[in-house]
């Protein structure tokens, strides 16, 4: 089974260790395409005209308070690299907790948890990369343009071999949905929040509440080393761990729809 993650907006920098090595990063046929975007990354943070840098927080999406991630990034290249465990601390992420599990449940997740990356397309938790900013609805300089279509070409032979004969569950967002669509015998999860208003169950996607279940959820699947050989499995152990699974109707040849809903207590 692979696991499929979005990256957290929030980073936590390094403090000491060597740079980033793209080469040494998960799907090593992938360091061409990833040196490309640092490239052009940098480039456009290290321009220092005042000009230049409004233009440069316009394209990353960034305020005039975040100037310093423009900094950041035009070190990229130098600057210390940790684990991507360590360097994304963003919702799910801290409730995924992933220091505070044991070796074996860690080496689970080593093998299974993917990270899709504006940056870098995908890393495994272990990959060591530097913090940066630098979101998949980026548009970089040509020749590398929207990083959205640059990953979709990039990512499809790569993650079709790496995910052929393995159940897939995607706990993507939507921006990063778009760089690789799986086959069938993939999942997507999606996490609803139920209250009760008046005496009627309401369900409704909430960030902050989607974000630490998924963290959750991937947590209890490490802990137990879930082995799920298909969907059916995956959903037969997520109901074991005593999440409520239902499933929406999906496009022939499509992921199949989860939602898992937790009610408010």
């Amino acid at each position: 089974m692979l696991i499929l993650l979005p990256p957290s907006e929030g980073k936590t920098p390094a403090t000491a260790g060597d740079p980033v090595d793209p080469s040494s990063l998960w799907l090593p046929p992938l360091a061409a395409a990833r040196a490309r975007v640092l490239a052009r990354l940098v480039a456009l943070c290290r321009r220092s005209s005042a000009r230049s840098i409004a233009d440069t927080l316009a394209v990353l999406g960034l305020s005039e308070g975040q100037r310093g991630e423009i900094t950041r990034n035009a070190e990229l290249p130098v600057a210390p690299a940790a684990p991507a465990s360590e360097v994304y601390t963003g919702v799910l992420y801290e409730a995924l907790g992933i220091r505070e599990l044991d070796e074996s449940a860690v080496a689970w997740l080593d093998e299974r948890a993917v990270v899709f990356s504006g940056l870098w397309g995908v890393v495994r938790l272990g990959d060591r990369i530097p913090a940066y900013r630098c979101s998949v609805g980026v548009t970089l300089p040509a020749p590398v343009g929207g990083l959205t279509a640059y990953w979709k070409k990039a990512l499809k032979p790569a993650l079709d071999r790496a995910c052929a004969g393995t159940p897939v569950l995607d706990l993507r967002s939507g921006a990063y949905a778009a760089m690789w669509t799986p086959g069938p015998e993939a999942a997507a999860l999606r996490v609803l929040h139920e209250r009760v208003v008046d005496g009627v169950a309401r369900r409704s996607v909430v960030s902050h509440f989607n974000k630490a279940t998924k963290g959750r959820l991937v947590r209890a699947l490490a802990a137990e080393r879930a082995a799920p050989g298909s969907v059916d499995e995956l959903v037969t152990a997520l109901r074991d761990l005593k999440f409520t699974v239902e499933e929406r109707p999906a496009p022939a040849g499509r992921a199949r729809q989860l939602d898992v809903v937790v009610a408010e207590l």
